[in-house]
């Protein structure tokens, strides 16, 4: 037969009458091949610490056998009866378990009870690090698992028909106790760790001790069968310590490696607990995030301390009695000696959780170490996160289909009906108008490390009403917009039922300086009067766009050159104002964003309440504006930065030139160290400017934002 992975000749200690066992299936299990007889092969997995596990196929049908190992045993221990029942009843559930089919509790068959399932076809990571796959499809499977186990925890137990199946209420208390007896029952030598820890845990107990829902308790991404190819979870395994019980005790043992003391990692080579490196991404924070979205909890986990020492704690045990087991003779796996070496490490790691009143990842971004992002912050940004994973980067080829369908007619200036829907369902998420602290609560800091993940399309800032240059004029109607110009312009702005375009740079003139701006802004009874020519106007050719805010001055010979300028609202529908031209960017009209275009002024006339904060104020409205603006801009840069790259090293990883990898050429490496050494330069800019903001204000923030137009 195929060798199945992960399995090889049965060890002699848990060797079987295999052919008692085909002819027991021939006659109990329906659909077992009958013919030829004597066909049965056998496998022995190498994973399976507590009950051995056994691989079998005849014919074309394959299943899998798991047992009680042979010999004396813990009390309470390897219940293969249970383990058939809960699957069963999940199974029906619809919950990703493999189908048990036959239990059989007759020990004359192959000496012990035993259970066959299903065999499910996927893959299986048994290092925790999961080394075979990238950053990106890390994160997918480890937010697949918890979405899992969140899943898990919200079936009822009579519901499933399993009444019974826990002992009641002091969940806690029991677990503290059994492990602690397990641990007694097989040490080989005295840990005062471990002592210790179990005593702390006892006077600890958490004060809801009792909660009743279907636990795993051994809930970790190696008992886990993913699709072939996809993030998807297709059967969990080792139902063995399921009980009724406290279900953040499964969520503290599935993320306990987030806090692996380095001495285990080392030691652990080569068993269930090693893995080759750091799990940097997804991080505990957005795991138990997702986690408590999924069961609509709060993110605020009471005695997680406890629950975190309490995973330890059972890990050590669980350690010391594989040890054990090795010492009798009948141990699962080939590595068991392996595990006296971890059990003192791991308590002493409880014991200093059990101290520890908050929790986060030992390894965070750079950001997340030298600027404080708050929790509100921390949950928005995921919340995008899981957006744009689950929404937005789907949509992105029907997105560009439609402007590649339409690029030589008018449709080419409308918005395509899947991104109209994305909005709709980014309002209803509450991921809307992030950019406005007044409005979303969240501080340039948080805000500018969600335009950074928003960067990395082309069209997510739109789906969250947080794209330029509707961001920048909503902020200037907030901050200096008087009631009647908020009600008929802010609020169907912040609505997303119009846009907007802004009007300042000017074709016959250097506009890097604004003093130079020659377009006129005059006063003539209770209108004011504008002409002149405008480009760059970005947005003005979506035909939602409404309404422009115009730059230009209001003639004052005895004012401040600075003083000169104002900045009024003039409609879109106004008589005079005429669209010119879209203009090209590196031969793109950037239709998505509404093109650039050429905007002409002539008489165009508006009411005098029309002008925004007063006559002369132009210069102090742009330098309001300009500070949190160009923040945004720079980090959706970034993030857009971010994706180039990361096409950049999937190219330089599929390329081959003169017998090697792109990346394998000194040259190309180089140009990838810069970009990345560029981005994290920028990033680091932006994210103190913005933190500046928030403790300081623009004003004393402004040199830092004079530097970041050379970002």
């Amino acid at each position: 037969m195929a060798a199945e992975p992960g399995s090889g000749e049965v060890r002699e200690q848990h060797r079987f009458d295999q052919r008692g066992l085909e002819r027991y299936l021939c006659s109990q299990l329906p659909g077992f091949p009958r013919q030829p007889a004597g066909a049965l092969a056998v496998r022995q997995y190498s994973s399976g610490q507590s009950n051995p596990t056994f691989y079998l196929q005849k014919g074309e049908k394959a299943y899998v056998l798991r047992k009680k190992p042979h010999g004396p045993l813990l009390p309470r221990a390897h219940k293969v009866d249970r383990e058939y029942r809960v699957q069963k009843a999940l199974f029906s559930a619809g919950f990703p378990v493999p189908e048990p089919l036959l239990y059989c509790s007759d020990v004359s068959i192959i000496g012990t009870e035993f259970y066959v399932m299903q065999h499910v076809q996927g893959r299986i990571f048994r290092d925790l690090s999961l080394p075979e796959v990238g950053p990106a499809e890390r994160s997918a499977l480890y937010i697949a698992m918890i979405e899992t186990l969140a899943l898990l925890h919200s079936f009822d137990l009579q519901s499933l028909g399993l009444q019974g199946y826990g002992r009641g209420p002091g969940y806690c208390r029991r677990q503290v106790s059994t492990w602690k007896r397990q641990y007694d029952a097989a040490a080989h030598t005295d840990i005062p760790a471990m002592n210790k820890l179990a005593e702390w845990l006892a006077n600890n107990l958490p004060p809801d001790d009792n909660e009743e829902s279907l636990i795993h308790g051994d809930f970790r991404i190696d008992n886990i069968i993913f699709h072939p190819t996809e993030a998807r979870v297709l059967a969990v395994l080792d139902w063995e310590l399921s009980t009724a019980g406290h279900p953040l005790a499964d969520l503290a043992y599935a993320t306990l490696f987030y806090f692996w003391p380095t001495s285990v990692k080392d030691l652990s080579q080569g068993t269930v607990l090693g893995f080759k490196d750091t799990v940097e991404s997804p991080s505990f924070e957005e795991l138990v995030s997702i986690y408590c979205r999924c069961r609509g909890i709060s993110t605020t986990l009471a005695n997680f301390n406890f629950f975190l020492a309490l995973s330890y704690f059972k890990m050590a045990a669980i350690s010391q009695g594989i040890y054990a087991r090795y010492l009798l003779g009948n141990a699962a796996a080939e590595n068991s000696h392996e595990f006296a070496k971890i059990v003192k490490p791991l308590a002493e790691k409880g014991l200093e959780l059990s101290e520890r009143s908050s929790f986060s990842s030992t390894h965070r971004s750079v950001s997340g170490e030298l600027f404080h992002q708050s929790r509100k912050g921390q949950e928005t940004l995921l919340k995008v996160k899981q957006f744009m994973q689950q929404h937005i980067y789907p949509a992105e080829k029907e997105i560009i289909a439609y402007y590649a369908g339409h690029g030589n007619t008018e449709e080419k200036w409308k918005k395509p009906p899947v991104l109209e829907r994305l909005k709709e369902m980014a309002k209803a998420e509450g991921l809307w108008n992030l950019f406005l602290p007044d409005v979303s609560g969240l501080s340039q800091l948080d805000y500018a490390l969600i335009a950074e993940e928003t960067g990395k399309c082309f069209f997510a800032p739109e789906v969250f009403n947080c794209h330029a240059p509707d961001t920048g004029n909503m902020e200037v109607l907030h901050m200096y917009g008087t009631e009647e110009q908020k009600k008929e312009w802010l609020e169907p702005l912040l609505e997303g039922k119009i846009s907007s375009c802004f009007c300042m740079t000017e074709p016959d003139v250097a506009s890097s300086d604004a003093t130079n701006m020659q377009c006129s802004i005059e006063r003539d009874g209770n209108s004011y009067v504008i002409n002149g020519k405008k480009w760059w106007s970005s947005g003005a050719g979506n035909p939602n766009c409404k309404v422009a805010i115009v730059m230009g001055k209001t003639r004052n010979s005895s004012a401040s050159r600075y003083k000169q300028h104002s900045m009024i609202i003039v409609p879109m529908d106004t008589p005079g104002l005429k669209l010119i031209r879209p203009l090209l960017v590196f031969g793109y009209l950037d239709e998505i964003h509404g093109g650039h275009f050429e905007i002409h002024f002539n008489d165009v006339r508006v009411p005098v309440s029309n002008i925004i904060l007063g006559e002369g104020r132009g210069f102090e409205i742009a330098q309001g504006r300009l500070g949190p603006g160009r923040i945004h801009h720079c980090m959706r840069s970034l993030g857009a930065a971010e994706t180039a790259l990361q096409l950049m090293c999937q190219r330089a990883a599929q390329r081959e030139t003169f017998g090697k990898k792109l990346y394998h050429h000194e040259v190309v490496a180089h140009w990838i160290a810069e970009c990345r050494l560029g981005i994290e330069q920028a990033r680091l800019l932006t994210l103190r400017t913005a933190s500046k903001i928030d403790a300081l204000g623009n004003r004393k923030a402004r040199k830092e934002l004079k530097t970041l137009g050379s970002i």
